[in-house]
């Protein structure tokens, strides 16, 4: 009697399945996987609770935080339908997504102010050139460059604790490219993580600490370390990364763009095409909130537009958007020529 009532159990069970699949109920868990920037996973993160709460059924959504260049190589596996990025698609990451067939569209959310920041104690440094950061960080002053002073002799005579993003990490990629003039070159002799978090506690607990990373990890913890002013040599002196100076252009060359890039055979699914528009639709408020910069409304819409023609390919043809500013950025996506793959 046992055996027949669990037989009649997965007759109906399997009857439900077949109803449920025939008139599209099955279909509607669906699974997308974002992984990537430590920088742009605030934004994602909130656009996803956002979505989540206002869509049913609900859609099953994973964030993953592995850097800019993992998610990059996740992505051009096919792993993840969604990458986070905190700087265009580099070349070596474009042949790999041609070899895999694998197109994809290149969306900026938003703006970031990568910041530089000191323990509160810090009371000599308020602000920094770009040569003084250049030699701190060049390779070259791996095991030779280890005091305040060799940097400026006005400064303490006292070893400098150093923090930053670990290499996966589009941050990393970015300051590297900006301050010492090539991605991925630097010291190796400091501290690095892909835990933006774990970066501002290092530099908080370390009167002469010093590091980079986004600039929603720096505004969450203002009370913990301070930022300081950057100095490019153009005259205008030490600027200090806010709103007013990433829309102005004048934080320089520490802003960038961040994107996410799609899958374009996975951007054809509903779900991908729903989650993307609502991420759009939505990113002006959401990028604030998680304290970074929007772009204008017209650049939503103009990304949407894109989004909507399945525009695959990106502007930037592999190399890094160092020293662009927004409106730099919304003249370079509004060009008809666009790169395909």
């Amino acid at each position: 009697m046992l055996h027949s009532y669990q037989y009649g159990l997965s007759c109906i069970s399997i009857l439900i399945a077949v109803i449920l699949n025939t008139i599209g109920i099955a279909h509607a868990q669906s699974d997308i996987k974002i992984d990537g920037s430590s920088t742009v996973y605030p934004v994602t993160r909130k656009v996803v609770d956002k979505f989540l709460a206002t869509h049913k059924p609900a859609i099953s959504i994973s964030v993953d935080i592995s850097g800019s260049g993992a998610g990059f190589k996740k992505f051009c596996q096919g792993e993840i339908a969604i990458a986070n990025a905190s700087r265009p698609i580099l070349k070596h990451e474009i042949r790999d997504c041609k070899n895999a067939r694998i197109q994809y569209i290149e969306i900026p959310v938003a703006y970031d102010a990568l910041t530089v920041a000191v323990h509160p104690d810090n009371h000599w440094s308020k602000s920094m050139t770009v040569k003084e950061l250049k030699k701190l960080w060049e390779p070259a002053a791996q095991g030779k460059v280890m005091k305040w002073n060799q940097i400026n002799p006005a400064w303490p005579d006292e070893p400098i604790k150093l923090f930053g993003s670990n290499r996966d990490s589009g941050t990393f990629d970015y300051f590297t490219e900006a301050i010492i003039g090539k991605a991925q070159s630097g010291r190796k002799d400091f501290v690095e993580s892909g835990n933006d978090n774990l970066l501002v506690d290092g530099i908080a607990q370390h009167h002469n600490g010093l590091g980079f990373f986004g600039f929603a990890y720096y505004i969450e913890n203002r009370n913990k370390v301070t930022a300081l002013g950057i100095d490019n040599g153009n005259d205008k002196g030490a600027i200090f990364p806010s709103a007013e100076t990433v829309e102005n252009g004048s934080y320089q060359p520490l802003s960038r763009p961040i994107f996410i890039y799609i899958n374009a055979k996975a951007a054809e699914t509903r779900e991908i095409k729903e989650f993307v528009e609502f991420y759009l639709k939505n990113a002006l408020l959401l990028v604030k909130e998680a304290k970074l910069f929007p772009l204008p409304p017209r650049a939503y819409n103009t990304m949407l537009e894109h989004f909507s023609k399945k525009r695959v390919g990106t502007v930037f043809n592999g190399s890094p958007a160092v020293g662009l500013t927004i409106d730099d950025l919304i003249r370079l996506e509004g060009r008809l020529e666009f790169e395909h793959h």
